[in-house]
Order: structure tokens, then sequence, then C-alpha cells
């Protein structure tokens, strides 16, 4: 379908130009908006391109920690000595998403708004409550390896593809985004939705919200992270399950700890419940596995993927285990 296509200078000439449109999308890496427009996903009324931004920059904050901005390319920030020295988890989560050229091209902002690989959503000749609300989920019941295990509604059960998003989840990023009501800072576990009733919502943003950059706190000393992906091959394929730990252990017992998972919802999920039940405890497998157990104390899985439950559990005891040798 025919489209109208602005160029934006800056970015409140972005949010401008997107505004008053129901159907608005920007262009920066294009790397799931274009396939969404030869699949027919998607027909936006308007296409603002937002890659002469200067949104390319990744900067270190007085604070110590980082910002990165909206259209930095996923190899680009991978490969930054800072993310690589300070935010480990950043770096491997990157690279473990989609394929050298696709980083080459993919932007911050738009990995963290790309939409799922459910393969209902993404076959028109399907009844899928996300593309076309009301419609019902074919997934249910279908062929769910891939699909939710938390956090799912009756309306749909997709999961979120965003590695980087996931890691993110665990640095307590910070997602900057300007629209028509000025600046405003919304928290990266926030910006996600469950599906509830309207799984076609992937998110709190309005069409005409931009995003502008992404905002790492600082680590404390001695933190270390990681990132585990597992997936059904090597490269160039989601997550079935993977895991994004923060741990910092002083004298043999859990100060600090942040786990997000993913592959197993519609969003970056932050396992609080694990999180709470971990700090103050001894570093050891034990208060490990009663942790994740804790977390997944919530899981629904579906027929065809019940799989996930201990393999979401034996990620994540791994990747603490290792996390807490390395602060011995």
């Amino acid at each position: 379908m025919p489209f109208d296509y602005r160029r934006a200078p800056d970015p409140e000439s972005a949010v401008a130009a997107a505004t008053g449109w129901a159907g608005v999308a920007f262009l920066a890496g294009g790397t799931n908006l274009v396939d969404h427009l030869k699949l027919g996903l998607t027909s936006p009324e308007v296409l603002v391109d937002i890659t002469g931004l200067p949104l390319d920059e990744v900067e270190e904050l007085p604070d110590g920690g980082l910002r990165i901005g909206a259209t930095v390319r996923n190899a680009d920030l991978a490969a930054h000595p800072v993310v690589r020295r300070d935010y480990p988890v950043l770096a491997r989560a990157l690279l473990s998403g989609a394929s050298g050229q696709i980083r080459n091209l993919a932007t911050t902002g738009g990995n963290l708004l790309q939409r799922t690989r459910c393969v209902y959503f993404q076959d028109l000749t399907t009844p899928c409550n996300k593309r076309e609300p009301g419609t019902g989920c074919s997934a249910i019941g279908g062929y769910t390896r891939h699909h939710a295990i938390l956090g799912a509604s009756a309306h749909c059960v997709a999961t979120h593809p965003s590695d980087m998003a996931v890691a993110m989840a665990a640095l307590d990023a910070q997602v900057a985004v300007l629209g028509t009501g000025g600046r405003r800072v919304v928290p990266l576990v926030e910006l996600h939705r469950l599906p509830g009733d309207e799984p076609h919502r992937d998110t709190v943003l309005a069409p005409s919200d931009l995003i502008t950059s992404v905002d790492l706190p600082p680590l404390p000393p001695g933190t270390r992270s990681l990132y585990r992906k597992v997936r059904d091959r090597a490269s160039f394929a989601f997550a079935l399950v993977s895991v994004a730990a923060v741990l910092r252990v002083e004298d043999g017992v859990v100060e600090d700890v942040r786990i997000a998972l993913g592959g197993v919802a519609h969003k970056p999920w932050r396992a609080r419940r694990a999180e709470d039940v971990l700090r103050r405890e001894p570093a050891d497998e034990e208060a490990f596995r009663r942790a994740i157990d804790a977390e997944l104390a919530g899981a629904a899985p579906l027929e065809g993927n019940g799989f996930k439950v201990p393999l979401t559990r034996n990620a994540v005891v791994s990747a603490l285990r290792e996390l807490s040798r390395e602060q011995r």
C-alpha cells in the first residue's frame, strides 16, 4: 500500500511528523520494519525516516553510567570498550542476537521495539489477536515450542524476541522518550506490556512517541554480569530461554542480584521474586535453585513447551553459579 514518506531533520520534527496519524512508523535500521512491510503485517499511512537524527552516540555520564543513543547500531554498541568492560551482560546479549549483517544495521531503539516472531503472527492466513484484535490466538492449541510460560493470557502467548532488552532489563536501564507532551523517562522494565486483553499493544508508547536514548546506571564495584542464551542452533536463532544475570557477592553472601529472562514471556521478564528470595542468602547452588523455583511457581506452560520450566531453572542456576565463582 502507498504511504507518505517524511525525512526528519531533528527529533522534534520526527514527533511532529508522526503526530495525528493512526498508522505511523519510524524508520531507522529497518531490519524488522522492512520485513513486516514485505509480509503485509503493517501498512503505515506515514513513514518517518529518522536515520539522519543525531542519536548515534554512546556517551559516558558523570555518575559513571552510560547513555546510548537510539540509533546506535547493535554491532557498534557490542564493540564499545565501556560496554565490554562494565556491562559484559549487554555485550554478550547483543552478540547473541541475529547475524553480523543485521547487527550492522539494527539500532538500539528498533531492537527494543521489534515485534514477536510468533509463526502465527507472521502468517496472514491464521487468526492472531496481536495482528488483528478479536480474531483469536492460533498458537493456543497449536505449535508452542517458542511461546510463553510466564505472564501470558487467554488472548496471546507470544514472546518478545529481543536479547538486548533482556540484558537492559537486568541493568535497570532507563528509556528516554520524546512525545507530543515533551520528554519523559520510562524504566525499561515498564516499557513493554504483558498481553492481557490487548496483545496488539506491545509497549506503553503512543504511536508518535520516539525513543531518543537509553541510560544505563553504573554498577557497584565488584559486580559481575553475564548473558546466557539457549536456542535450537548456535547462531541466527531466537531464544528458547535466555538469562541476563547481575550479581554482587561479599563474604559468600548475595548483596545484590538482578535476573531477567528472555524467551518466556511477552516482555523481558524481570525475576523479582527470585531476586527477593536470594538477597542476603549464601551464594550457593541450593539458594540459587530455591530462588528460581519461587519465580517459576507461577509458570503456566503450554502443551508443547513444558520443557522451558526445567530449562529456565537450569540456565539461571548455571549463570549464577558461574558468576559466584568469579567472585571467590
